[in-house]
């Protein structure tokens, strides 16, 4: 069987979870940094290292099959490939920032200034949507310092925590993209045999990072109360302890429906609770 290749980037914020994500799947390969491929030794699958830039094009025209990139990415190179599946990390937001002085109060304000960013695609799209008309200035890189040095009024940049912003005296103004990871796909590759078992597993890791395996002891008389609030995938699973009356509860839940059921597991008798992390889940 002919091998897939997913293009990951070889550098950057989505590299070391792009990797993790593959591993955790089961596949066995070498993170080679100096090199531009790498095979899979247990699965019909090569990787490519690129530049994120480059990604979505390598997919739309068939050089890889897969790619794992961000949404911005592939909204500001405009390339055509099927989205797969949201992978859950990579989040960002692409904001507009202006300077903690600036007398931009609202986004008409925005009207005859110039704008700097590395995303004139999106920006354009996004000042287009409000019928607003502003210089963009493209810049690769240190956007975030244009304002400072005369270059423009405003800043249109990836934000993850606000801080480059702040230590450069800029604000926040207002969101024009969240985006997160992506894994895509070029056209006609959905009923791919080998993508539909990537797909299967990268789905059980995803599920299994969002959902924690609960053990805990309860009396037998106090069970309705418990299975109420524990619906697990299927059902709890119940086995009785050596101390009469009573049973164990096995079950795999949300962490975050755990969370807002603690205390109410609590007052229903629960006791000796443990939470585990799933490796996998498959339905």
């Amino acid at each position: 069987m002919k091998n897939l290749k997913i293009a990951i980037q070889k550098s950057g914020r989505l590299n070391e979870k792009s990797v993790q994500l593959l591993k955790n799947c089961g596949l066995d390969f070498e993170n080679y940094k100096s090199s531009l491929i790498t095979t899979v030794s247990n699965f019909n699958l090569e990787i490519l290292f690129l530049r994120d830039d480059d990604i979505p094009g390598y997919v739309e025209e068939g050089i890889a099959d897969l790619g794992i990139v961000g949404e911005n990415v592939i909204d500001e190179t405009e390339s055509k490939v099927t989205y797969l599946q949201r992978l859950g990390f990579g989040k960002c937001t692409l904001k507009l920032a202006i300077p903690k002085d600036s007398d931009i109060q609202d986004l008409k304000d925005l009207n005859g200034k110039s704008i700097a960013t590395s995303y004139p695609v999106i920006l354009q799209n996004f000042l287009a949507e409000y019928n607003i008309q502003a210089d963009i200035q493209e810049i690769s890189g240190s956007v975030e310092i244009a304002p400072g040095l005369g270059l423009s009024d405003a800043i249109c940049d990836i934000v993850s925590t606000g801080g480059t912003l702040k230590s450069n005296g800029l604000k926040p103004f207002a969101d024009v993209r969240k985006s997160e990871a992506i894994l895509i796909g070029r056209d006609g590759l959905e009923e791919n045999e080998i993508l539909c078992e990537l797909l299967q597993r990268i789905q059980s890791v995803l599920r299994a990072k969002e959902t924690k395996y609960v053990v805990l002891n309860v009396e037998k008389s106090n069970l309705p109360l418990i299975t109420e609030l524990l619906h697990g995938v299927k059902s709890p699973t119940v086995v009785p302890l050596a101390e009469e009356g009573w049973v164990a509860v096995h079950t795999v839940i949300s962490e975050d429906d755990f969370w807002g059921k603690i205390n109410r597991l609590k007052s229903a008798g629960a006791q000796g609770i443990v939470v585990m992390p799933i490796e996998k889940i498959i339905l």
